[in-house]
């Protein structure tokens, strides 16, 4: 406030205080109050994104989990693609034997995605599997089920595969206990992290000890899919990937 106008403040302050017998001065403006802009809308508190609708209809790529989501995690070197459309192994071959899902659920047009840091593949004629186990980083395999109920049966199905897995041999790798990702109502998915037989002494997963990648099964509306991670995540990583990856699906 420039300095002649708070003198004439001023004295019609004092008139009045001679009139009335009181002096009314002017209320200080508060310093460094924020200005609220015109048409802006006040956040709520807590307010985020809305949950994400449950998936429905045909299986495409965009559906599956690409090699960014991997860099997200911690992965630095180059991740290659390679899709598949067909029938196949879609998980360890050890807990589901050497079934296909064709064998298993009858679905042969799923979706298979292997994420590689090398570009040979082929093992075992799939493309989708590395030439060397050392170089694969995760494998998806995923499908439309038709309807939400027998996304669920068959989730449920391929999840109970995997349970045996969890009780080896003592100096065998073996699968840990089960870890349930909720993302919301139909979308949610299991998981399991693999140990090392170093660290199997007792016939199943140490506890207090870090997974190294694992097993997950999935399920998104009307959608399903098993996600093996070869790559050394421990369970942090292995959460905030299946997480991304049901999302997704």
């Amino acid at each position: 406030m420039r300095p002649r106008t708070i003198v004439v403040i001023l004295a019609v302050a004092v008139a009045l205080g001679l009139l009335t017998g009181r002096f009314v001065l002017p209320a200080p403006s508060a310093e460094g109050t924020p200005k609220t802009r015109p048409g802006a809308a006040a956040s709520s508190p807590g307010s985020g994104s809305p949950a994400p609708r449950p998936a429905s209809g045909p299986m495409t790529t965009r559906h599956l989990l690409t090699a960014a989501d991997f860099k997200k995690v911690g992965l630095s070197r180059h991740i290659y693609v390679r899709d598949r459309v067909g029938d196949g192994n879609y998980a360890n071959a050890a807990c589901t034997g050497e079934k296909t899902l064709g064998e298993t659920l009858g679905a042969y047009g799923a979706h298979f995605r292997g994420l590689v840091t090398n570009t040979n593949t082929g093992n075992g004629g799939d493309p989708t599997q590395a030439a060397n186990i050392g170089d694969q980083v995760a494998r998806e395999v995923a499908d439309d089920a038709g309807s939400r109920a027998l996304a669920q049966n068959y989730a449920e199905r391929l999840l109970l595969e995997e349970v045996p897995c969890q009780s080896e041999p003592a100096t065998h790798w073996v699968y840990g206990p089960t870890h349930t990702v909720d993302v919301a109502a139909d979308i949610t998915a299991s998981w399991m992290g693999v140990y090392s037989g170093d660290l199997n002494t007792t016939g199943t997963a140490p506890r207090g000890k870090e997974p190294c990648g694992g097993v997950a099964v999935l399920r998104n509306g009307s959608h399903y899919g098993v996600l093996e991670v070869d790559a050394c995540l421990g369970s942090a990583a292995m959460t905030r990937i299946v997480r991304a990856a049901v999302t997704r699906l």
